[in-house]
């Protein structure tokens, strides 16, 4: 394994920590809170950090599932972070009900996380 390699994934593995440990004590509290988006905006660094490392390495993005949803995951997160911050600032009502938009993305980005992981395994 090349230090790139090595480097990416685990950049990928912390994308999935922080980005997890954001929406699933959203979810658990009920409610988006501040250091909520510490965490979504962290993850989103890692994962488009790592992406962007193993898309260099690669040779750039390829039409396979992976790289499709990997790219798809990706601009969901940045909407997700977005949206949340919006959220926080000016909306009550959402902030209570935003987490099943927060799982929802989250779902979405374990597609590429295991595509990626089970294509490694070959």
């Amino acid at each position: 394994m090349t230090s790139e390699l090595l480097i990416s994934t685990i950049l990928i593995s912390l994308a999935l920590v922080f980005y997890s440990i954001g929406v699933w004590s959203e979810r658990l509290a009920g409610r988006l809170k501040g250091w909520h988006l510490v965490f979504f905006w962290g993850g989103l660094a890692f994962d488009a950090t790592g992406t962007g490392m193993m898309f260099e390495m690669a040779g750039g993005i390829g039409s396979d599932i992976h790289s499709v949803t990997g790219i798809a995951a990706i601009l969901l997160m940045v909407i997700h972070a977005i949206w949340a911050t919006a959220v926080l600032r000016k909306d009550e009502k959402a902030i209570t009900s935003f987490h099943r938009f927060s799982v929802i993305v989250w779902l979405i980005w374990l597609i590429p996380y295991f595509t990626g992981f089970f294509a490694s395994m070959r």
